[in-house]
């Protein structure tokens, strides 16, 4: 899938591409990744769980040359793809940029014959994937020390 360019509600520009692992960007990725998910929690990346993402999608989102977001893609099985590790810069929340992501997501896994987007979901972020169409589909359970819910979507 091509570089897709969004009009976020305050009219600046954006950028979704995916980026190659180990890329400069990539580092960029993983610092957010680390600043939003990670270091909240007390936690770190290992080199090992860093190292497993060299097969995985590494979707990106750009305001200009600044990272503003990032997801990643992980085949499940030829008919399901796991989102994971969405993240976006929290000075520039509200945006609109997860919700671009996500669909960039859904549409190149489409494209590619991916017939469920699932995820494991923060408690706190059900309501923007129920609001993108996701459902839940399993108790909830521990990850990373909170709790989280299983979600997916039907890729239509």
């Amino acid at each position: 899938m091509r570089e897709k360019k969004a009009m976020p509600a305050e009219h600046e520009s954006v950028t979704v591409r995916i980026i190659p692992f180990g890329s400069p960007e990539y580092i960029q990725e993983v610092e957010l990744r680390l600043a939003v998910l990670r270091e909240p929690l007390g936690l770190t990346f290992t080199e090992a769980q860093l190292e497993e993402e060299a097969e995985e999608i590494h979707i990106n989102c750009f305001m200009g040359e600044k990272l503003a977001g990032t997801l990643l893609l992980k085949s499940i099985s030829v008919d399901e793809i796991k989102m994971r590790q969405v993240a976006v810069n929290p000075d520039i929340r509200g945006r609109g940029i997860g919700r671009y992501m996500v669909f960039y997501a859904e549409g190149w896994a489409k494209g590619r014959g991916y017939k469920t987007m699932s995820m494991h979901a923060r408690e706190e972020s059900i309501l923007f994937y129920l609001k993108l169409g996701y459902r839940i589909t399993g108790e909830k359970f521990t990850e990373v020390t909170i709790p989280h819910f299983k979600m997916e979507k039907a890729l239509l």
